[in-house]
């Protein structure tokens, strides 16, 4: 039997953070209206390898292609405390829970493309959350 069975590897903490984020769907090879606008979400936990959004995919039809990043999202948020904005590529790891009528579904984001300074941003807001408050 494996002792390891059913804990979950992660290679990151992270932490429960509920901020605004505007994501956008890049791929080459769709010409639709839908993947030139900018969407609005929300980000329910954040590590220093991806984030969880709550947000639409507005074409249930991507899924397929986002999870085998064929399709990849472009993500701006801004964490608390920061004046600039974290910018980063992002590719979709999972996906659960969509809700056939509003298109609004978790969506396990992975940073794909991040600058080291946006990098060191989210490491010092999640070092900062784990300690204690006194």
């Amino acid at each position: 039997m494996n002792p390891h069975h059913g804990e979950e590897k992660r290679e990151f903490i992270r932490v429960k953070l509920e901020i605004p984020i505007r994501y956008k769907f890049l791929c080459r090879h769709i010409q639709s209206p839908e993947i030139e606008k900018i969407y609005q979400g929300k980000t329910t936990n954040i590590s220093g390898g991806g984030l969880l959004l709550f947000g639409i995919i507005p074409n249930l039809a991507w899924v397929p292609e986002l999870l085998m990043q064929k399709i990849v999202m472009g993500v701006t948020f801004l964490l608390p405390d920061e004046t600039d904005a974290v910018k980063c590529l992002a590719r979709g790891a999972w996906i659960e829970t969509i809700d056939e009528k509003t298109k609004k579904c978790n969506i396990g984001l992975k940073f794909q493309e991040i600058t080291a300074a946006d990098k060191d941003k989210i490491f010092r807001f999640i070092i900062k959350a784990q300690l204690p408050r006194i």
